[in-house]
């Protein structure tokens, strides 16, 4: 009696052991992306609008990657990262909760498909391994140890091999070569702020690759000031802040001065010493409210004229477009752009060779019911991997 009681409990055991088996690959939650690169997105006349609002909040949901852990060996073509870092600023913080608003902001960007219509592209479905690598861990008590955290993942993941090869020009079908100055195709990485600090180190790591790199820049900000007008530089921390990374940027070399330019700029000055300090730091500028005499295809052009097809990087401050559409920003300056001319203006940017990006500044804490912010956030990334996916980081050889 007592021998098949045993057994008949070790049988219960085993049934048990099997049903949680069976039961735990039931539960995994709608669309959940288990393995990496595993993500399905809708193609022409599939099925869409279904539950995207399920499952774990990736960017666009992405397969989230543990790029800076245990997939460490993992490739990829575009990584989204981000930097929560905010101590850096000189008004609201809480953009070290942007990665998670911006990423919550995204989660209908595929709802209908991810096709762009005005730029005859879905990135998602272009051939390239397009992942979430979630976020650099980063101290908010430590300023100085934070920026190189940043950098240092940065580097990790712009320095790791491309998933796939660089391919043949479309027009000559002769090789592609790097545009590297090491010679190497580098991955995209797309970085979710954060305040606008953590552009110097990026920068620090862009450098590693491309060296001086051109950049667009579109914020209502200059942040070039020196550091003894911008805050007075109480320490050598201090500063370096949201305001003076560019210009930090500038002296030590990172920056291809000249053919790097500003857009949306509307901020108050100390004076026109500051607009002398930035044409000092390398830049050229458009106004906002240039908008209204040159329009979208003006700008677009004043900017292609400047950067021309060097390498670039692309740094996006929320606060270019106006707070009536992104007011959850930690600086925000009135007549700005609108969501719709500044996705425009991007999607001028067709062709240019766009080496990573950033888009920075959004403090949810501020955003509406509605998630004004985080969307347009969102949006605009989408147009900048739209524009990503169409030009591969390669020219033929001379």
């Amino acid at each position: 009696m007592k021998s098949q009681t045993v057994t008949l409990f070790a049988l219960v055991i085993a049934a048990v052991g099997l049903a949680h088996d069976h039961h735990h690959e039931e539960q995994i939650p709608l669309n959940y992306v288990k393995y990496p690169y595993q993500a399905v997105y809708p193609g022409d006349d599939e099925v869409t609008a279904d539950s995207i609002f399920s499952g774990i909040t990736t960017f666009a949901k992405l397969p989230w990657v543990q790029c800076l852990g245990k997939d460490r060996d993992t490739t990829f073509d575009i990584a989204f990262v981000g930097a929560p870092f905010d101590t850096g600023t000189s008004y609201r913080p809480g953009a070290r909760f942007g990665p998670a608003g911006i990423r919550a902001g995204s989660r209908r960007l595929t709802l209908y498909g991810g096709y762009n219509v005005p730029l005859e592209v879905n990135p998602f479905l272009s051939g390239l391994k397009i992942v979430d690598c979630g976020d650099i861990p980063v101290t908010p008590y430590d300023n100085k140890y934070a920026i190189q955290q940043i950098e240092g993942g940065h580097k990790e993941l712009l320095h790791r091999p491309t998933f796939s090869p660089l391919g043949k020009d479309a027009l000559t079908g002769k090789p592609l070569v790097p545009i590297s100055v090491d010679g190497k195709n580098h991955p995209r990485v797309v970085t979710l702020g954060g305040d606008h600090t953590i552009v110097l180190p990026l920068l620090r790591s862009i450098h590693s690759a491309y060296g001086p790199i051109s950049v667009i820049h579109f914020d209502s900000h200059l942040d070039t000031w020196k550091p003894s007008v911008f805050g007075g530089a109480p320490s050598d921390q201090a500063a370096i802040n949201h305001g003076t990374y560019f210009y930090w940027a500038s002296q030590e070399g990172l920056i291809k001065n000249g053919s790097s330019i500003h857009g949306a700029i509307r901020t108050t000055l100390s004076g026109p010493a500051d607009y002398a300090n930035d044409d000092a730091s390398g830049f050229q500028r458009i106004e906002a409210r240039e908008i209204d005499t040159i329009g979208t295809d003006g700008i677009i052009n004043k900017i292609r004229e400047t950067v021309g097809d060097r390498p670039v990087y692309l740094s996006i401050d929320i606060d270019s477009i106006d707070p009536a559409f992104a007011p959850a920003t930690g600086t925000p300056e009135t007549g700005g752009w609108s969501t719709r001319e500044l996705r425009t203006i991007l999607r001028g940017l067709d062709g240019l060779f766009i080496v990573s990006a950033d888009i920075v500044e959004v403090a949810p804490a501020y955003d509406t019911n509605a998630e004004l912010t985080t969307m347009a956030a969102a949006d605009v990334l989408f147009e900048v991997i739209s524009v990503m996916a169409k030009t591969p980081l390669g020219k033929v050889a001379n």
